[in-house]
């Protein structure tokens, strides 16, 4: 994307962000008793959980520990699963306990790499691992720079190896995870992605302007919304003890009220689903909380506006 196509993209979006909290009306939301809701991913025809099942979780556990975590998600619901070959052995772990439900959920994975070579490695052996023929969705992981974004899109690029795996009914939806503005923006307006999957959280949203302009144009081009970090509270303060939550690069919000308001928050935008941190115990958490992620009132809107200013985001967005 040209730069002065981007700034103008950005501007234009700022009009129609004071609906987000409020207006859910383009999601069709299902909520059946005792089960968490569910909600349409964009275009795609499916219907997923509002909380995921982060893979990351399953580094380095046991199977029996994988099973259980995985009985417990499926037991309230839980349909949308998350995992990438980045997340150690995560999907080794992951692909024996998840296939006696194979049937019933979503799958998703990620490919770090870049090229069309590399990528078609790796998604290979990512279906090898999580003993499946097909991945409901597969995504570019964790693009950040605009270098990552011409290389995927560009000649011999892992674009070609998605198209492709596609047409082979390896993968069925196409989308991407991004941890940038400038990346998110120019991936969305160089290719019809099916999915996003960017952080959606108070404090970056609301003292780091970061999030709304990308979650504008992935609302009117009818993508689904996956979002990241709902429960992060910000960077980690310097002097302290991460020891506890050493899976998480930031500050988790391990308050359950907390979490849960760090959860309504995201879920009161056109969001599917959110992403838990990739530790069982947050993942438990956030699962204890999930019949009581109704959007947020107006009330409850304004307050953690001012709340979330007053905040140290862990993101941020200085452009237009």
């Amino acid at each position: 994307m040209k730069r002065r196509q981007f700034v103008k993209t950005a501007a234009l979006a700022a009009p129609m962000l004071a609906l987000f909290p409020a207006d859910l009306s383009s999601l069709v939301r299902q909520k059946e008793p005792g089960k968490i809701e569910k909600r349409s991913l964009g275009r795609t025809g499916a219907m997923l959980s509002v909380l995921g099942f982060s893979g990351l979780a399953m580094r380095d556990v046991t199977p029996e520990e994988a099973s259980e975590a995985v009985k417990l998600a499926i037991g309230y619901g839980v349909n949308y699963f998350d995992v990438a070959p980045s997340y150690g052995n995560a999907e080794i772990m992951l692909g024996p306990a998840l296939e006696p439900f194979r049937r019933e959920v979503f799958l998703s994975c990620k490919t770090g790499r870049r090229t069309k070579s590399e990528s078609r490695e790796e998604l290979e052996r990512s279906l090898e691992r999580m003993r499946t023929d097909h991945f409901d969705l597969y995504q570019f992981h964790n693009v950040a720079r605009m270098n990552e974004v011409d290389a995927i899109t560009g000649p011999d690029g892992a674009l070609e190896t998605f198209i492709e795996a596609r047409k082979e009914g390896k993968i069925r939806h196409i989308g991407f995870s991004a941890h940038t503005v400038e990346a998110a923006m120019a991936l969305m307006d160089r290719f019809d992605f099916d999915t996003i999957m960017f952080p959606v959280n108070l404090a970056s949203w609301h003292a780091g302007n970061f999030g709304p302009q990308v979650l504008d144009m992935a609302h009117r081009k009818n993508m689904g919304i996956l979002a990241l970090k709902a429960m992060a509270r910000g960077p980690w303060p310097k002097e302290a003890d991460r020891s506890a939550w050493s899976r998480c690069w930031y500050e988790p919000l391990t308050d359950p009220v907390e979490a849960r308001m760090g959860l309504r928050f995201t879920l009161s935008h056109p969001v599917t689903s959110a992403m838990p941190p990739g530790d069982t115990r947050l993942i438990s958490l956030a699962l204890s909380q999930a019949d009581r992620l109704e959007p947020l009132a107006a009330k409850e809107i304004g307050e953690l506006k001012t709340k979330g200013q007053k905040t140290n985001p862990l993101f941020r967005y200085e452009g237009s």
